[in-house]
């Protein structure tokens, strides 16, 4: 997951938790890593929306001051589906101790 320079601080520090993605199809699955700077953005949950189900109490959350400003750097391309996406940022070395994670390792003992 690619995130503006601007935000990039803010993901970091987990002040940003989640995001919009308008995509034609679903690009990051649950459990995925994906590399951020010198960590990684570990994907916790995925949620379809509506573009209208988009509030600006969603947009503050995404690191947005506005709905308007959130969906000029969402939607870009043909993409028409909306996801919601929540998310926790792993710094370098860290090694992931999300309860998710956890539970994964339980159930296959």
């Amino acid at each position: 997951m690619v995130f503006t320079k601007r935000l990039r601080d803010r993901v970091r520090s987990g002040r940003i938790k989640c995001s919009i993605r308008i995509w034609t199809r679903l690009q990051v699955k649950v459990g995925g890593r994906y590399p951020m700077d010198d960590g990684h953005i570990v994907v916790d949950s995925i949620a379809p929306i509506a573009i209208d189900d988009i509030t600006h109490d969603l947009a503050r959350e995404s690191g947005f001051d506005c709905v308007e400003d959130l969906l000029a750097i969402a939607r870009h391309g043909k993409g028409d589906q909306a996801y919601l996406i929540r998310f926790h940022y792993l710094p370098p070395g860290a090694w992931d101790t999300s309860p998710r994670k956890h539970r994964r390792r339980i159930e296959r003992s």
